[in-house]
């Protein structure tokens, strides 16, 4: 490291670096641990629904029907292979983190500079930065040279930093964020400059280890889909076990056979038990993510695919998310003239070029700010083919920023050896002390930088001088210097933004902008992407002086924060919760994660996003598409509304297989239903109906409607009315087919016909419930390729159960004649014609969200 002596730096000596290291331990973040598989696999069979069909699973066993028991244990294990693949995909945010907060760093030790893993850095060790270094631990700088330091992993501001030196190094370590502090923060990335720091704090108590207790410390909420779903699967345990010990106790006591009651309880457990409510979730959700993947859009988390179809709120981080987090310069000012640069392959007019001519020779040749990068870039299209650019000159000196002048100058050697030529460029106000302004100069510079820095612009002022060849002065004050303009640099919005934020409102999905920058600069964002009250903000420190309850009043009407931390973007999605609303949180750095964690919904860019982040998230934006994120809302309402759909075919099904199975016991007749029958119906027709479902594309307005509530029931009155309806009418038809062919038929034929009227009905209800407005009919021409396979393979199946001698055996059928065939299939069309007259009846449709929800 150049221009730094180390003579009086000895640092700390190895007996020194081994205790603190036993008293504060390795500079890394703590891990949870990794679960076991076995661990895993017991929390998964612990859910309800899973020891529900493995202890039904269980009693066939126990009844002497291996097949099908087989049948429905080999379909339970599948879907709990499913989920116990899901629970391995365990968080590996922690992890991301550690990786991160542990680079390589130079320290100085028993007076020599030395190269360690950054995990052995301990507190009091001399640290020495210089450009591209990630800083591997919080420390206090007592010594820097023209240093600027990314930390927009920790604050979301997109320029760069620059940091001072102090003596003080028993100082508290302030926040990050900032100009002119002495401080370094673990993570954080040196873009120029060389530095020398001690450092204060490692592992957990850094800043970045803050993040990560933050993360540690958030559960993971169940979605509302997830709880509704768990109290409709007790319910129906309860009622199924009551109902199911009432069976075999009445079997047994008129009848007496215990064996025979046995397994009329059984069915009926069967019947009513919800073994397809997994298969459908799984399945529903399991295709949702592919789909969305087909967008760009990987999920990380299944339920969220659902949940982001009712996200009420989007928390937007502006750096990286809303903007390229690409520092490209927009406007030149020389004299009076203002030239605004719409694309960097126009023609610059003559008399800007100087100001980006100089602009240029005042930084690096191989710049590594951002800021630096996009005037070379600049130049390099606009001043090309002119004189203004000058690679053949020899670079002499630079004279670095310092907390007193907040500008720089180099000095430079033409090729023709003439005067030395000297650029600066820092600070405005600090370029026109170099120029030495008067009162009317500096007010007419005042208008300027107000001008831009009011559109949430950086200005940059440039100047220029020439010196004979003579020794150079220590000062840059001490050069004449002629003012030249100013340059204005900003972080360009995300082309497709305001479209996308535009649809979010028309979908009824608010936006907030959460952002570590200035507030002038989110607020000429905000109006540039049309986001609402763009004249209202809250600081990060007015935040920390409201109390959860005034955060929660005040957020309901302002909509962006800006200068905030970590800790305040998870109190504002908090408050969010507050206020009940389902929030999806966008980011892409380390400052991200815990919001992006606590948000219902954590969507993370996946481009420039962090590795905490994206793990941090519920979806992951591959292509860091702003637009991307309304198509996966547009893909979760979809979802949920198709699986609204398939749940209530479900629930109406339940009711006639309850029906066939309670009915015959209380009557003293011979069973129909058998657990094979059930088998049959729940675990190969219901599973393959729930793919129809979900393949049925969108409703058009599905976008035009409001979200539905976080309180929002599954199954309302409404739908209840309709689902009772359905399956009390198939009940009925199928009794009504069965007690006419008993009269002069076998039981086993009875049975078969009525298996059959009740499969015909199943079908009706897929038909029917594909549209809650749209006719049978016309739902026939929408192209679904699932609903062509499952109303094949069930008619194919059908008709090997009833001609097949092993399958009729299997399911104790009866020969059926053609006549007999016809009239069952009559019965079933009349059950679907009332169903489809449902759908005019404004009883059963007057809260129909499908129709309209807004």
């Amino acid at each position: 490291m150049s221009g730094i002596s180390f003579e009086n730096l000895k640092g700390l000596a190895r007996e020194e670096v081994v205790q603190r290291q036993q008293q504060d331990g390795f500079n890394e973040l703590p891990t949870q641990g990794k679960r076991k598989g076995l661990e895993i696999l017991i929390g998964v069979l612990r859910e309800p629904m899973f020891l529900l069909l493995i202890a039904c699973g269980a009693l066939y066993l126990l009844s002497g029907e291996f097949q099908e028991a087989l049948m429905l244990l080999g379909f339970v294990f599948v879907i709990i292979g499913i989920t116990f693949y899901q629970e391995r995909k365990t968080e590996r945010a922690l992890e991301a983190l550690k990786d991160l907060s542990s680079p390589r760093a130079y320290v100085i030790r028993d007076g020599e500079k030395t190269r360690i893993p950054g995990r052995e850095v301990v507190c009091d060790d001399i640290i020495l930065l210089s450009e591209g270094d990630r800083v591997p631990a919080d420390c206090i700088l007592i010594h820097a040279v023209n240093v600027s330091i990314d930390e927009s992993l920790l604050t979301g501001e997109s320029v760069p930093v620059q940091k001072t030196s102090t003596k003080e190094t028993s100082a508290e370590i302030g926040k990050p964020g900032g100009d002119d502090l002495p401080f370094a923060f673990s993570g954080t990335l040196v873009v120029s400059g060389q530095a020398v720091g001690i450092i204060k704090a490692t592992g957990i108590r850094t800043e970045l280890g803050k993040i990560g207790k933050a993360l540690q410390s958030i559960e993971e909420e169940r979605t509302p889909l997830q709880i509704q779903t768990g109290k409709v699967v007790r319910t129906f345990a309860i009622v199924g076990c009551i109902l199911c010990t009432l069976v075999i106790v009445v079997y047994w006591l008129t009848r007496g056979n215990l064996l025979e009651g046995f397994l009329a309880g059984l069915s009926l457990a069967m019947a009513i038990l919800p073994e397809e409510f997994p298969v459908v979730l799984t399945i529903f959700l399991a295709l949702g993510a592919w789909r969305i993947s087909k967008f760009r859009v990987l999920t990380r988390r299944v339920p969220a695919v659902e949940t982001l179809g009712s996200a009420t709120v989007l928390c937007v981080d502006k750096t990286g998310t809303l903007t390229l987090n690409q520092m490209t310069v927009s406007d030149i000012v020389a004299g009076n003239q203002v030239f605004k640069v719409e694309k960097t392959n126009e023609i610059l007019p003559e008399e800007f070029h100087e100001v980006v001519e100089y602009s240029i020779l005042a930084s690096p040749v191989d710049p590594f700010d951002p800021m630096e990068k996009a005037m070379k870039e600049l130049g390099e299209q606009t001043l090309s083919q002119t004189e203004h650019l000058h690679s053949s000159w020899t670079f002499q000196r630079e004279y670095p920023l310092s907390k007193e002048l907040l500008a720089m100058s180099r000095v430079w050697t033409s090729a023709s050896g003439e005067d030395l030529v000297i650029a600066a460029k820092g600070a405005p106000e600090a370029i026109a002390d170099l120029c030495h302004f008067d009162a009317p100069k500096l007010k007419w510079l005042g208008e300027k930088i107000d001008m831009l820095s009011n559109q949430g612009k950086r200005v940059i002022g440039v100047a220029c001088a020439r010196q004979r060849k003579t020794n150079l002065p220590e000062e840059q004050h001490d050069f004449q210097f002629k003012f030249l303009g100013l340059i204005g640099l900003e972080d360009p919005v995300r082309p497709n933004v305001k479209g996308a934020i535009e649809e979010c409102y028309t979908a009824g999905i608010r936006t907030i902008m959460i952002t570590g920058d200035y507030p002038g600069t989110a607020m000429s964002i905000a109006r540039q992407i049309g986001l609402q009250n763009p004249d209202q903000h809250i600081t990060g420190s007015e935040l920390e002086a409201l109390t959860n309850e005034q955060l929660a009043a005040r957020i309901k009407e302002v909509n962006i924060f800006a200068r905030m931390v970590p800790e305040q973007k998870l109190r504002i999605v908090q408050a969010l919760k507050i206020n009940k609303e389902i929030v999806a949180m966008t980011g892409d750095g380390v400052n991200d994660a815990p919001a992006l964690k606590a948000a219902h919904i954590g969507v993370a860019m996946g481009g420039r996003g962090t590795d905490v982040a994206r793990e941090a998230a519920s979806l992951v934006l591959l292509d860091d598409d702003f637009n991307s994120i309304v198509t996966a809302v547009r893909m979760g309402r979809r979802i949920y509304d198709n699986l609204k759909k398939a749940m209530m075919f479900i629930l109406s099904v339940h009711i006639p297989i309850a029906g066939l199975s309670l009915i015959p016991v209380l009557l003293k007749w011979p069973l129909i239903l058998f657990p094979v029958h059930i088998v049959f119906l729940e675990l190969i027709i219901d599973p393959a109906c729930t793919l129809i479902f979900e393949a049925d594309k969108d409703d058009s307005g599905v976008m035009n409607r409001k979200p539905r509530s976080i309180d929002a029931k599954l199954f309302e009155g409404s739908t209840l009315l309709k689902c009772f309806f359905q399956g009390g009418l198939t009940l009925a038809v199928t009794i009504a087919i069965y007690l006419f062919i008993r009269n002069d038929h076998s039981t086993e034929t009875a049975r078969a016909l009525a298996f059959l009227t009740l499969v015909v009905c199943n079908l009706g209800m897929i038909l029917s419930n594909r549209s809650l407005t749209k006719s049978s009919i016309s739902m026939l021409k929408e192209k679904n390729a699932a609903f062509k396979w499952v109303m094949t393979g069930t008619v194919a199946v059908m008709c090997l159960v009833l001609t097949i001698p092993f399958f009729k055996n299997l399911y104790r059928f009866g020969s059926v004649s053609l006549n007999d065939f016809f009239l069952a299939l009559a019965g079933g069309l009349v059950a679907i014609i009332l169903m489809e007259l449902v759908k005019v009846i404004p009883l059963f449709n007057r809260k129909n969200r499908f129709a309209k929800n807004v």
